[in-house]
């Protein structure tokens, strides 16, 4: 079968790589241009675009899905298979035609819950137990097309956005591999999307600020959900800080107030409950545990985490 792959990060990797594997004919690897990283604004290379060069694959980084040049190329092709996983961009209707079987996207979560650009965080931020990976055939809107297949993969209290994403781009790479042998032998019948659709935008950096009024549980999911990027912030003492590693516990205090220090921990007053800080990241600095940012600083019980 002849594919076309479009993905970009990490995520998209396991699906390209179980692709590779299975011998398919992939004609062409479409990734995001290079983009400027760093303090020396060096162009990094998609995760995709490196795994594509190490097998040999042909690559194209269209800055654009409207670009003649590229849709051209597409179309000369003539694709059988279009794959998407995390590309980055919507494709455009004339794109969705090209092939034969159509275009299958690999979604990071149980649709129609948490469509768009980000469905690993916000599950983990709003709490949820259970997320998974479905497979669809791609129409123009954002995450709509009818379901191929579904499976689903519990959320621990010890993950972060960093270990669900790897877990389910695994998962999303097998069930990727069972959806073309059911799309090749015709056991699989496409169904429409059931129940109510929720929606996971993209996250920004400003959305790491940390909120004091929310509850323990309530803030202990969303640093989960940042880590590690862009990172659950706040300031203490004008000093800006990542919350890194903490755990929720019972207790009472004030919003932002350091109620207690302990040994290797410190507990902070929130909505409801007392939010337990073990590992924090000060700007500019290595993570470090509670104890060793406490030293040397002149942060004691009652001292106020800043408003601004």
């Amino acid at each position: 079968m002849r594919i076309v792959f479009f993905g970009t990060p990490l995520f998209a990797v396991p699906s390209l790589n179980a692709l590779i594997q299975t011998g398919e004919e992939i004609v062409e690897v479409v990734t995001q241009p290079d983009k400027k990283k760093g303090r020396g604004h060096i162009l990094s290379q998609s995760p995709v675009k490196e795994l594509a060069i190490s097998k040999g694959l042909h690559i194209l980084q269209p800055a654009s899905m409207k670009d003649t040049a590229f849709l051209d190329k597409l179309s000369s092709i003539n694709p059988e298979l279009i794959v998407v996983v995390a590309y980055g961009r919507i494709l455009p209707e004339n794109i969705l035609k090209l092939p034969k079987y159509g275009c299958i996207n690999v979604h990071a979560s149980l649709l129609p819950k948490y469509r768009g650009a980000a469905p690993i965080p916000w599950a983990i931020i709003n709490g949820e137990k259970i997320t998974g990976v479905t497979t669809m055939l791609m129409d123009q809107g954002l995450d709509t097309g009818d379901i191929l297949l579904q499976e689903e993969l519990g959320i621990s209290n010890e993950d972060t956005t960093e270990t669900l994403n790897r877990k389910l781009s695994e998962l999303g790479a097998s069930l990727l591999l069972k959806t073309m042998e059911g799309i090749k032998d015709g056991s699989i019948k496409p169904k429409p999307q059931a129940g109510e659709a929720t929606y996971a935008p993209v996250i920004r950096k400003e959305d790491g600020r940390a909120s004091w009024s929310k509850t323990a549980i309530e803030l202990f999911n969303f640093v989960r959900g940042m880590h590690p990027w862009p990172g659950a912030y706040c300031y203490l003492d004008k000093e800006r800080v990542k919350l890194i590693k903490v755990t929720a516990i019972e207790g009472s205090g004030e919003p932002g107030r350091i109620e207690k220090i302990q040994k290797d921990e410190f507990f902070v007053g929130t909505g409801n409950g007392l939010l337990s800080v073990i590992e924090l990241q000060p700007e500019g600095k290595k993570i470090m545990s509670a104890k060793a940012f406490l030293q040397g600083r002149n942060i004691r019980e009652g001292t106020y985490f800043d408003e601004i």
